[in-house]
């Protein structure tokens, strides 16, 4: 019996720049970073208050997962935000919205009051997108 998901994936255009976006902007926690051969980097991240959920930022690159022109494709799909989605939740989305805005994350969604709670929505630094929800 499947007990839980410990990790999930972030296809993202160059980890050295998601590191910077979702360790220093979201604050999100390194768990690993790891060298894993030539041009291969491991890199997971948790956030705050749920470590054992790992955040595995993937380079999208030519090799073990994309075969001749899916690297492009997938890079493009991904830089249009037309792929990669993910909600995340906080405590006071205003305050939050606030804080991550003044640290430059592109919001293309204030705080806005829904049926289901309160929403953002912003993009990562590779295009991906994510609600920021407060639930009522």
């Amino acid at each position: 019996m499947i007990t839980k998901l410990n990790h999930v994936s972030i296809f993202v255009l160059d980890q050295d720049s998601a590191f910077d976006f979702y360790v220093n902007k979201l604050g999100f926690k390194v768990h690993t970073d790891a060298a894993m051969g030539p041009g291969m980097r491991w890199l997971t991240v948790t956030p705050p208050e749920q470590s054992d959920l790992e955040i595995s930022l993937m380079a999208i690159s030519e090799g073990m997962m994309f075969k001749g022109e899916a690297a492009e494709k997938m890079r493009d799909l991904v830089k249009n935000g037309t792929f990669g989605f993910g909600v995340f939740e906080c405590n006071d989305l205003q305050a939050t919205y606030e804080e991550l805005k003044s640290k430059g994350v592109e919001f293309t969604k204030e705080p806005t009051k829904e049926f289901y709670g309160y929403e953002a929505l912003f993009k990562d630094d590779s295009g991906n997108w994510f609600s920021l929800g407060q639930k009522k």
